[in-house]
C-alpha cells in the first residue's frame, strides 16, 4: 500500500480552511441547509478546490468527524497518562458531554450521516470504544471500578446521551446519566 503524499502548504491551508468552516457551520446546525458550493466561498477558496478535497458534502462531514474522533481519542489517552484511572474515566465522560453540548450541530450531522451507512462513522465508533475500553480496563485494574461491567455498558450510555441531544434540559440530564454511570461502576 502506498502512503498518501503530503499536501503542499497552500493545499493544506485550503483544506484546513474548508474543515474550519465546516466545523463552524456544524455548530450553527446549518450544514445540510447550505448549498455545498457555498462552503468554498465561506472558506475563501474556489469551488474547484472544494471538490478536489471533498467531492461530496458527506465526504466533508466525514473528514470533520474523523478529526474530531481522533481528538477525543487523544484526549482519552492523555487523561489516562496524567490522572488516576478512575479520575481519567470520570473526566473523559464529562469531557464527552461537554463536547456534545458544544458541538450539537455535529451530533445532528452525525445522526443524519448514520442513515447513509457511512464506514467512517463505524470506524469512529470503534476508535471511541477502544479509547473507552482502555480507560475502563485501567480503572478495573486499579480496583476503582467493578470488574463485572465492561466498556460496552459505558458506550451504550454515551450513545444514549448523544442520541438525546435535542431534548429540553439535555445537558442536566446528560450530566445526571454520567453521575449515575460512575456511581454504578464503583465497587460494591
Amino acid at each position: 500500500m502506498t502512503a498518501a503524499r503530503p499536501l503542499r502548504a497552500d493545499a493544506q491551508r485550503n483544506r484546513d480552511a474548508l474543515m474550519a468552516k465546516a466545523r463552524e457551520v456544524f455548530d450553527t446546525g446549518d450544514f445540510f441547509d447550505l448549498r455545498f458550493d457555498d462552503f468554498a466561498a465561506l472558506a475563501g477558496v474556489g469551488t474547484g478546490t472544494l471538490y478536489r478535497h471533498f467531492p461530496t458534502r458527506e465526504a466533508l462531514a466525514e473528514a470533520v468527524y474523523r478529526e474530531e474522533v481522533t481528538a477525543l481519542c487523544a484526549r482519552a489517552r492523555e487523561l489516562l497518562t496524567t490522572l488516576p484511572a478512575v479520575e481519567a474515566l470520570a473526566t473523559f465522560l464529562h469531557h464527552v458531554v461537554d463536547y456534545l453540548d458544544t458541538h450539537r450541530g455535529l451530533a445532528r450531522t452525525v445522526a443524519t450521516l448514520m442513515t447513509t451507512g457511512s464506514d467512517t462513522l463505524a470506524e469512529g465508533s470503534r476508535a471511541l470504544e477502544r479509547a473507552v475500553t482502555d480507560i475502563v480496563a485501567a480503572a478495573v485494574e486499579s480496583g476503582g471500578i467493578r470488574d463485572d461491567v465492561d466498556a460496552g455498558a459505558v458506550m451504550v450510555a454515551l450513545h444514549g446521551i448523544s442520541a438525546s441531544h435535542d431534548r429540553p434540559g439535555w445537558r442536566t440530564e446528560a450530566d445526571g446519566v454520567i453521575t449515575l454511570v460512575l456511581s454504578g461502576l464503583r465497587p460494591r
